[in-house]
Protein backbone atom coordinates (compact mmCIF):
# COMPACT_ATOMS: atom_id res chain seq x y z
CA UNK A 1 0.00 0.00 0.00
CA UNK A 2 1.26 3.38 -0.81
CA UNK A 3 2.03 5.50 1.82
CA UNK A 4 1.11 9.72 1.83
CA UNK A 5 1.19 12.36 4.20
CA UNK A 6 -1.42 14.94 4.91
CA UNK A 7 -1.71 18.35 7.21
CA UNK A 8 -3.79 18.71 9.58
CA UNK A 9 -4.39 22.21 10.48
CA UNK A 10 -6.15 22.67 14.00
CA UNK A 11 -6.86 26.16 15.26
CA UNK A 12 -7.32 26.17 19.38
CA UNK A 13 -8.48 29.03 20.96
CA UNK A 14 -7.05 29.41 24.08
CA UNK A 15 -6.20 32.51 26.77
CA UNK A 16 -8.47 34.26 29.08
CA UNK A 17 -11.08 35.00 26.73
CA UNK A 18 -11.89 31.21 26.32
CA UNK A 19 -12.86 31.15 29.72
CA UNK A 20 -15.80 33.22 28.80
CA UNK A 21 -16.84 32.11 25.56
CA UNK A 22 -16.30 27.81 25.39
CA UNK A 23 -15.07 26.82 22.07
CA UNK A 24 -13.66 23.79 20.21
CA UNK A 25 -10.75 23.11 18.69
CA UNK A 26 -11.45 23.76 14.58
CA UNK A 27 -9.90 20.83 12.74
CA UNK A 28 -9.47 20.31 8.83
CA UNK A 29 -7.07 18.10 6.81
CA UNK A 30 -5.10 19.04 3.51
CA UNK A 31 -3.10 17.01 0.91
CA UNK A 32 -1.04 20.07 0.10
CA UNK A 33 0.92 21.95 2.53
CA UNK A 34 0.97 24.58 -0.11
CA UNK A 35 -2.99 24.78 -0.56
CA UNK A 36 -3.44 24.61 3.62
CA UNK A 37 -0.94 27.71 4.26
CA UNK A 38 -2.76 29.76 1.31
CA UNK A 39 -6.46 28.66 2.74
CA UNK A 40 -4.65 29.52 6.55
CA UNK A 41 -3.35 33.32 5.30
CA UNK A 42 -6.57 33.97 3.13
CA UNK A 43 -8.63 33.62 6.45
CA UNK A 44 -6.22 35.49 8.61
CA UNK A 45 -6.46 38.06 6.02
CA UNK A 46 -10.10 38.45 6.01
CA UNK A 47 -10.58 38.53 9.50
CA UNK A 48 -7.51 41.43 9.99
CA UNK A 49 -5.28 39.35 11.64
CA UNK A 50 -1.04 39.38 10.70
CA UNK A 51 -0.38 36.73 8.10
CA UNK A 52 3.08 37.24 7.80
CA UNK A 53 3.73 34.62 10.98
CA UNK A 54 2.25 31.88 8.91
CA UNK A 55 4.58 31.31 5.83
CA UNK A 56 5.54 28.52 3.77
CA UNK A 57 9.08 28.36 4.21
CA UNK A 58 8.65 28.79 8.16
CA UNK A 59 6.11 26.02 8.39
CA UNK A 60 8.06 23.75 5.91
CA UNK A 61 11.07 24.01 8.03
CA UNK A 62 9.54 23.43 11.66
CA UNK A 63 7.87 20.46 10.21
CA UNK A 64 11.00 19.17 8.99
CA UNK A 65 12.71 19.63 12.61
CA UNK A 66 9.80 19.44 15.31
CA UNK A 67 6.87 17.25 12.89
CA UNK A 68 4.47 20.72 14.21
CA UNK A 69 4.08 24.06 13.90
CA UNK A 70 2.62 26.41 16.12
CA UNK A 71 2.06 30.13 16.07
CA UNK A 72 0.16 32.20 18.70
CA UNK A 73 -1.69 35.36 17.47
CA UNK A 74 -2.83 37.97 20.57
CA UNK A 75 -4.09 41.44 20.25
CA UNK A 76 -3.25 43.87 23.44
CA UNK A 77 -1.13 41.21 25.35
CA UNK A 78 -3.85 38.87 25.21
CA UNK A 79 -3.60 35.49 23.14
CA UNK A 80 -6.83 34.85 21.82
CA UNK A 81 -6.12 31.49 19.83
CA UNK A 82 -3.23 29.22 18.06
CA UNK A 83 -2.57 27.44 14.53
CA UNK A 84 -1.23 24.34 15.08
CA UNK A 85 0.25 22.86 11.67
CA UNK A 86 1.05 18.96 11.65
CA UNK A 87 1.27 15.72 9.34
CA UNK A 88 -0.03 12.79 9.32
CA UNK A 89 0.35 9.62 7.79
CA UNK A 90 -2.18 7.76 5.77
CA UNK A 91 -1.51 3.84 5.02
CA UNK A 92 1.09 3.64 7.90
CA UNK A 93 2.99 0.33 7.70
CA UNK A 94 1.38 -2.28 9.25
CA UNK A 95 2.12 -3.07 12.85
CA UNK A 96 0.98 -4.94 15.71
CA UNK A 97 -1.48 -1.92 16.72
CA UNK A 98 0.41 -2.68 20.38
CA UNK A 99 -1.69 -5.73 20.94
CA UNK A 100 0.27 -8.30 22.91
CA UNK A 101 0.63 -12.40 21.77
CA UNK A 102 -2.30 -14.64 23.24
CA UNK A 103 -1.71 -16.09 26.48
CA UNK A 104 -1.14 -19.73 26.62
CA UNK A 105 -1.28 -21.93 29.52
CA UNK A 106 1.68 -24.21 30.07
CA UNK A 107 1.02 -27.82 29.91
Amino acid sequence: MRQSIIYEVTINYIGSLSDIRKREPFVVYFSNLKRAIECVQSNLAVNGWEQKKVNYTAVYRTLKVKNKFVCDFDAMKVKFFQVIITTKTLNPLLTTLGIDEFPTTKK
